[in-house]
């Protein structure tokens, strides 16, 4: 079980209390990597959960690097990826490596995520694409026309998330893989620094014949946003060069192509970036 830490001690102490019932029946082990928190609670962690093994690192190096050390240091034949912004449902993680152990085609499960209100979060959808910035949850077409076939295709809205599933991707929020999958397709991606570096894994797990899988019997909540706090101008840079580099990566066509989707994505950014001192106002 690895989670990376980063400034949210209220949610990770409400996180690691929900572990034990979450992981009941199962040998497990905890990781936690703190990307220089700075807030204690590194410390507080070594001290009232000696059983979490605690790795600090020296600067904030991002989700996919903080989770790259916590596979080089796990030693248990199932992976599990879990933010500190989650509280588990009892019994989940062992419906979960259930799902995987009964299908070796399986490269990665996950469970039904609820906002704290109960609500289902959409925490599984399809792969994006060049056109994904103009319909995904938060973009202003999704919100003035939530019903437009575009973005429910791409957020599965066309499905009931009652039912397991093969889906494209799910997110990192929790994640449970084995290491044989990993061994084969690599760790994440570490040009990815916060956003998309689940939804590459997952496409490197389809490209090497895996499915990945949508198992609703095990529950999580998830807040989201609790562990990144204000979105800050940096932040939300970063979030779009990863747009770009998945594209890149998975979606490259001719240059002119290229350039203008690049120059869509810094458009974006620039008019995000624009509108924070707005949304700050109270």
């Amino acid at each position: 079980m690895i989670l990376v830490y980063y400034r949210a001690p209220e949610a990770i102490r409400a996180c690691l209390a929900s572990l034990p019932p979450a992981l009941a029946g199962l040998s497990f082990e905890i990781l936690v990597v703190d990307n220089n928190s700075g807030d204690g609670m590194a410390a507080e962690i070594r001290a009232t959960h000696p059983e979490v093994r605690v790795f600090d690192n020296a600067e904030n190096v991002g989700f996919a690097r903080g989770v790259n050390r916590g596979l080089a240091e796990a030693r248990g034949r199932c992976l599990a990826l879990l933010n500190p912004d989650t509280e588990v449902a009892p019994g989940a993680f062992a419906r979960l490596v259930a799902r995987l152990d009964a299908d070796p085609t399986t490269g990665a499960v996950g469970p039904k995520i609820l906002d704290p209100d109960g609500s289902v979060q959409l925490s599984c959808r399809r792969f994006p694409t060049h056109w994904t910035g103009l319909f995904n949850r938060y973009s202003l077409l999704t919100r003035l026309w939530p019903a437009n076939p575009w973005s429910r295709a791409y957020l599965m809205l066309d499905f009931d998330h009652a039912s397991t599933r093969a889906v494209d991707w799910i997110t990192g929020a929790c994640l449970v893989t084995r290491r044989d999958v990993v061994e084969r397709i690599g760790p994440m991606d570490e040009a990815f620094f916060l956003f998309n570096e689940d939804v590459d894994w997952c496409r490197r797990m389809h490209d090497a014949g895996y499915d990945v899988v949508y198992l609703p019997e095990a529950v999580c909540m998830h807040a989201i946003g609790a562990s990144k706090g204000g979105v800050p101008a940096w932040l939300i840079w970063r979030r779009h060069m990863g747009m770009r580099h998945y594209l890149r990566k998975h979606h490259p066509g001719p240059w002119p192509w290229m350039l203008l989707t690049d120059l869509g994505i810094v458009a974006r950014a620039a008019f995000q970036i624009a509108l924070l001192p707005f949304r700050r106002r109270p």
